[in-house]
């Protein structure tokens, strides 16, 4: 058996490694590595790093469908895309304390009222529950620690080298100074979306040719539940989808019910997301959802995206020096000193303001200037939506969402390995995934043409 290292315990790392072992695969043989903390030790608040990454921490919506969340049916066609998304959610199920929990969508039909506006995209959407996802997470490490698998965390890969199979990283600790190296047979590259700048990195060093990505940058949208009430009925998870001649909009990871705005920390920047936990005792009537446009012909679409987050960053609040979002309502009104609101920042999971900068009424204006004429397709599309669910004032928007997508490197369809290295196999968001279901179906994949 050969020496297989995976870096990033995101989602496609685990269920490879999970692939693996549950086929006989030794797992003394395989080495995970991830610059986060083990699900035992990792906080609720790193949301980025650390074991099942930053979706299977804080999501929990698993879609199964060939025409959202990335690639994947092109490199193994409709019927074993499906199979292999199955075993991703048959796997969370299997590690879930409490399985009769999860529940299931699954629209088929687009109502009437929605045609004017929107698209409808309608998918089958199993809703593990978020609350659980740390246990899920503890329970599958258990599971791999037990067969074998050795994990290196807090463990920061800084250099590849394909031509002599060597991995240099370094304990992520300021007191840290040895690099330690690292050999592999095969290597899965699945680092997730903190890992897209050195993933991009090592398509310049190696040359990689690659498939140019569309930005993907928007808003997460929040307001009463009672309004989205209608559309819910037909499609829990549902995704509002509006085409233009270089742009496309979407709704995106719908939250209901007991439904939470998550703040995410990347490359030094605050973003937004969103997720949904199971139980009466969470549950708030709220309603949350990425609203983002995929942009085309943007050149170095990832730089242009980490400008445009910088730019919607707060770097001061009232004279004091601090960093994040943004967040905007129309009914948020500060003048004089004094603030006219119903509709603010909500609170967090834990009780607690989410964190982002209302300002002096100038957050319109930063917005519309950090995106330029791409900030008015957001707001016409509140507006259509406005029309339908009448919602009126009252709502709001966190500033920024975004998922960071380098140049996705042209790999092999039968193993997901590089033309040049074939025992370096990418996956996850590394491949432009863009979902759970599909980034675990990645890992999947790859580790089933290992063990052949």
């Amino acid at each position: 058996m050969k020496k297989i290292v995976i870096i990033g315990a995101g989602v496609a790392g685990i269920n490879a490694a999970t692939k693996l072992v549950d086929n006989g695969y030794d797992g003394s043989l395989i080495t995970i590595i991830d610059k986060g903390n083990d699900p035992i030790n990792r906080l609720p608040e790193e949301v980025m790093t650390g074991m099942l990454g930053a979706g299977g921490w804080s999501d929990g919506k698993l879609v199964v469908s060939t025409v959202q969340g990335g690639q994947l049916a092109k490199y193994c066609g409709e019927e074993k895309a499906m199979t292999l998304m199955e075993e991703v959610v048959a796997n969370f199920t299997r590690f879930h304390p409490k399985p009769d929990e999860i529940s299931c969508s699954d629209p088929k039909i687009e109502p009437d009222f929605i045609k004017p506006y929107f698209d409808l995209r309608m998918s089958l959407v199993w809703h593990i529950g978020s609350n659980y996802l740390h246990e899920i997470a503890k329970n599958w490490y258990s599971y791999l620690l037990d067969k074998g698998v050795k994990f290196e965390w807090n463990e920061v890969v800084e250099q590849i080298d394909f031509e002599n199979n060597t991995i240099h990283s370094y304990w992520n600790h300021p007191e840290a100074i040895e690099v330690k190296y690292t050999e592999y047979d095969e290597l899965i590259f699945a680092v997730g979306k903190s890992g897209i700048d050195f993933a991009q990195s090592l398509s310049d060093k190696y040359k990689l040719p690659t498939e140019a990505k569309a930005v993907q940058i928007g808003v997460r949208f929040e307001a009463p539940q009672k309004y989205f009430q209608k559309l819910i009925d037909v499609s829990y998870d549902f995704k509002l989808y509006q085409k233009h001649d270089n742009v496309s909009i979407r709704s995106f990871c719908t939250n209901n019910n007991a439904a939470y705005v998550a703040v995410e920390e990347t490359y030094g920047d605050l973003s937004y997301n969103g997720h949904a936990k199971k139980g009466k005792e969470f549950e708030n009537q709220m309603t949350n959802f990425g609203i983002l446009m995929e942009i085309k012909g943007i050149e170095d679409p990832f730089k242009w995206s980490r400008d445009v987050v910088a730019k919607c960053n707060f770097t001061e609040i009232g004279g004091e020096e601090r960093r994040m979002g943004m967040y905007y309502s129309p009914s948020y009104v500060n003048k004089d000193g004094i603030t006219y609101s119903h509709r603010g920042p909500s609170l967090t999971s834990e009780g607690e303001r989410v964190k982002a900068g209302v300002g002096d009424g100038n957050v319109l204006y930063k917005f519309k200037d950090a995106l330029g004429e791409y900030a008015d397709y957001i707001l016409n599309f509140i507006d259509n939506m406005n029309t339908i669910f009448e919602f009126g004032d009252d709502w709001g928007m966190y500033i920024p969402e975004v998922k960071y997508l380098s140049p996705e490197p042209l790999v092999n369809y039968t193993d997901l390995s590089l033309n040049e290295y074939p025992n370096v196999h990418f996956a996850g968001d590394a491949l432009s995934a863009r979902g759970i279901t599909v980034s675990g179906a990645h890992g999947i994949y790859i580790a089933e043409n290992l063990i052949k």
